[in-house]
């Protein structure tokens, strides 16, 4: 598929076909791409927590939805959404960051989290997943990104004997479309055109 092709393409994909998994091959390259991300200072500080036994995904669906005293999901995209035979959750690791740019060849002498203008340990863990969705779609899968609710993270943690080091960043849903997949609501917006967003020269 022409790269222009698989970024049109691109979508987030809510419900799965349960009894298609993922190709081992597939899901390899899926977590090589992954690693072909940028990172500041090529620093890599991620990790990818890969579940895709039934049990494991119903561990993390346990960890990570609203406990019984919450209020339900709105809808029912959760219960599609279980459906997707991969879950991989990219965790961005900052003190790889801090570290990194604490080696000479940086320049900095302390690890000072307040030289940074963004957290990059989280936004180069997100272009990661990115590289996974977009993976998917070349592959003729279904992907999603969403979040790990942060009442929910502790839970998660715990669950998978995460490092506190270690922070979800959300979790990538990947598998074969349902037959009950449709497209999201909040798409009824419109995209945003060029024109409106770009500023050229100034603002």
């Amino acid at each position: 598929m022409e790269f222009a092709e698989v970024v049109r393409r691109r979508r987030m994909v809510r419900d799965y076909d349960p009894d298609r998994p993922v190709p081992p091959e597939v899901r390899e390259r899926l977590l090589e791409h992954a690693i072909r991300a940028p990172s500041a200072g090529f620093s890599q500080g991620w990790a990818f927590l890969v579940l895709e036994t039934a049990e494991d995904r119903d561990r993390f669906w346990t960890a990570t939805s609203p406990a019984p005293e919450d209020p339900p999901s709105p809808d029912g995209w959760l219960i599609r959404m279980r459906r997707a035979p991969l879950l991989v959750i990219p965790l961005s690791h900052k003190a790889a960051y801090l570290d990194r740019y604490a080696e000479p060849d940086k320049g900095w002498t302390d690890r000072d989290g307040a030289r940074w203008p963004v957290p990059y340990w989280d936004v180069d863990t997100g272009m990661a997943a990115l590289l996974m969705l977009l993976t998917a779609v070349d592959e003729g899968l279904g992907a999603c990104f969403f979040g790990v609710p942060p009442e929910r993270v502790d839970a998660f943690r715990a669950t998978f004997g995460v490092p506190e080091a270690y922070r979800p960043v959300g979790c990538v849903s990947v598998g074969y479309p349902g037959d009950g997949d449709r497209r999201s609501p909040s798409l009824r917006r419109g995209r945003r055109p060029v024109e409106e967003v770009v500023h050229r020269g100034s603002w």
